[in-house]
């Protein structure tokens, strides 16, 4: 009796809506994708519209295990670039968890596609990680940022609990009328 292959590893990549998160998702699902791993690489519809504008259609043509799925962002469907806030303020309110937790669970139970195997989405976005943690399925953060800001932000509450910031009489002193810096208009 003959036994079924291995199914390849299933890893769902899900970047941020944002400039700056997009590409080094690509790059990172790109990579695996080399190393043997199916990819399902999830962008927002907006994104999605953008990079068939910019790549043309055949970005997604041909592509054996890795496949493009879009989740709605809820914004127009104008070529209007997006204002990042309102962007923003709909991932703090976790609007994206339940388009996020539906796609997976469709992922999940189709034949189509192997189980997933984990999750790794932007650090930005952490209702991807809720949704794989949902579906007990691993989750990952990636950081497309440098590790210097990384790790800035990782230790900021702590810089708070010490006081430390907000800088105290900081801007006064930077900004004193004595010491213009030119090209910097003044109020």
């Amino acid at each position: 009796m003959a036994s079924l292959p291995p199914q390849k590893p299933h890893v769902v990549c899900i970047p941020a809506p944002g400039q700056g998160h997009v590409n080094p998702m690509m790059q990172l699902a790109k990579l695996l994708h080399s190393l043997g791993f199916h990819i399902t690489f999830i962008n927002f519809d907006f994104i999605h519209r953008r990079l068939l504008q910019s790549e043309g259609p055949d970005v997604i043509k041909d592509l054996i295990d890795f496949r493009f799925e879009t989740i709605p962002d809820g914004l127009p469907s104008s070529d209007a670039t997006p204002d990042p806030l309102s962007i923003g303020k709909s991932i703090i309110q976790k609007k994206y968890l339940a388009p996020i937790l539906h796609l997976l669970k469709k992922l999940n139970s189709s034949s189509d596609v192997p189980q997933i195997s984990c999750v790794i989405s932007d650090v930005a976005l952490g209702c991807g990680s809720e949704a794989a943690e949902e579906l007990g399925v691993l989750a990952f953060q990636f950081c497309p940022s440098a590790a210097c800001s990384f790790m800035s932000v990782l230790h900021f509450p702590e810089l708070i609990k010490r006081g430390l910031v907000p800088l105290k009489d900081f801007c006064s002193r930077l900004w004193n009328k004595n010491a213009a810096i030119t090209g910097i208009a003044r109020n």
